[in-house]
């Protein structure tokens, strides 16, 4: 049953899940891969860190998380306007999100990094901004998203800065 009563015909709760399995293996498999492939490791455990920093077991969990909601708003807004500028700007940030990791943890170059950091927090915000008042959950689970980023951003700045 579906809102009223209405039975979804199969082919339509198949399509649902089979987006939103598709949207979870592209977000959530693409960041892990990701996250793994580019561990903070030495580099990283050497630098002098802002008094704020959380523990590194913090980040696994939270981005875990982040990215089952990024997935989820990419399934909706994928689903009410497939080649819509929302989506397109879902996108955006996407491959944002992806290259920041490479850059800043695996080319080790914080400076371009926060360029990265800072752009994808501008498409998170557009994307919030753009989906408000035509998808609203859309739009909230991407601000646990925004925030996070707002504070990785003060963190790749600090460690810009302390070294």
């Amino acid at each position: 049953m579906h809102g009223g009563g209405i039975a979804l015909p199969w082919d339509q709760v198949l399509q649902r899940y089979l987006s939103l399995l598709f949207f979870l293996v592209l977000v959530l498999g693409g960041g892990l891969l990701i996250g793994y492939a580019t561990l903070p490791g030495a580099w990283y455990a050497s630098l002098a860190k802002p008094p704020f920093n959380p523990p590194n077991w913090v980040f696994a969990p939270a981005w875990t998380t982040l990215y089952v909601l990024i997935a989820v708003a990419g399934r909706r807004t994928w689903q009410r306007e497939p080649a819509g500028a929302a989506m397109k700007i879902w996108g955006v940030q996407l491959v944002l999100n992806f290259l920041w990791s490479p850059t800043f943890f695996g080319a080790k170059m914080m400076g371009p990094a926060l360029v990265i950091i800072m752009l994808l927090l501008a498409s998170i915000v557009l994307f919030i901004a753009n989906v408000w008042n035509r998808d609203r959950p859309a739009g909230w689970l991407f601000i646990p998203y925004a925030a996070w980023v707002a504070f990785a951003t003060l963190l790749n700045a600090s460690l810009l800065w302390l070294n």
